[in-house]
């Protein structure tokens, strides 16, 4: 079955998000899912097929239940998440890119918990899907964070996903955040989302997004787009504005742009292809 490794929130090699994106002919046992993304060791690994081919019929261009075209999973080399942005947009990359789906045509995700999610491509290549926002109510900063992080926390913020927004002083905080890793895997939380407002340098803030307990290595996610569903409405709250930029200050970096609409939030971007492969089951 055709496998390939896509470079999301890019518009280069070798920078933004990797994600594996299988395209299995049909349906895959969830453990054997798992293992072919621990295989790929990405942080994600999408698995998608055609919601025809899971009905039994054929090439995904009429769906059958009029809400989606394709099935999509997630899994990390642990785990399957409930939603992941930059392996969404990697899963519909790929699709337009192998001619799977015709450039101008809308593409529809079945997923297993986070709804259906839309993804369209303009004509100049950017990539915007339509997730669901997840904004943070305030909480109590948990014992041990600013430890863990090494930094001044001036607010946090916890959302459904379990996920912390922590705010901090400025961008440079941002930047210099080198944390404990087993220190903050014991922090209850799926992810720590370390954020401020930008520096005046093309994006409206900044943020870097850690999850340990989830993500191998030093547990530090490029370039994260479920992320950016629960950044979107803090810093629109914050500055005032629905449409923002943000950028992920990881070793490889990343641009989101977000848009508020209610209770969704579309991300965009672009994404690059960097291996095409087969891969022998």
């Amino acid at each position: 079955m055709r496998m390939l490794v896509v470079d999301a929130f890019t518009d280069r090699p070798f920078a933004g998000n990797p994600a594996g994106v299988c395209l299995p002919p049909g349906a895959a046992d969830p453990e054997w899912m798992r293992r072919v993304a621990a295989e790929m060791k990405h942080s994600e690994t999408a698995f998608v097929r055609s919601v025809e081919d899971a009905a039994g019929g054929s090439g995904g261009s009429s769906p059958r239940d009029g809400a989606a075209d394709f099935e999509l999973r997630w899994f990390t080399p642990v785990m399957e998440v409930a939603l992941c942005g930059h392996a969404t947009m990697a899963a519909a990359h790929a699709l337009y890119e192998t001619g799977v789906v015709a450039s101008g045509r809308p593409i529809r995700f079945r997923t297993l918990k986070s709804g259906v999610l839309t993804v369209t491509r303009d004509g100049t290549g950017r990539l915007s899907m339509d997730f669901p926002a997840c904004p943070a109510e305030p909480a109590d900063v948990p014992a041990g964070l600013a430890d863990a992080l090494g930094v001044t926390v001036a607010a946090v913020g916890r959302n459904v996903q379990n996920d912390l927004i922590v705010e901090v002083e400025d961008e440079a905080a941002v930047r210099k955040v080198a944390p404990d890793t087993r220190a903050l895997a014991e922090i209850d939380a799926r992810g720590v989302i370390v954020t401020a407002v930008g520096a005046g340098r093309g994006h409206d803030f900044v943020s870097r997004f850690f999850a340990p307990r989830v993500l191998p290595g030093d547990g530090e996610d490029p370039v994260t787009g479920s992320a950016h569903c629960a950044l979107a409405p803090h810093w629109a709250r914050r500055l005032g504005r629905d449409t923002l930029t943000g950028y992920q200050a990881s070793a490889r970096g990343g641009y989101v742009h977000v848009a508020l609409r209610g209770d969704r939030v579309v991300l965009s971007g672009t994404a690059v292809t960097v291996l095409d492969a087969d891969l022998r089951v």
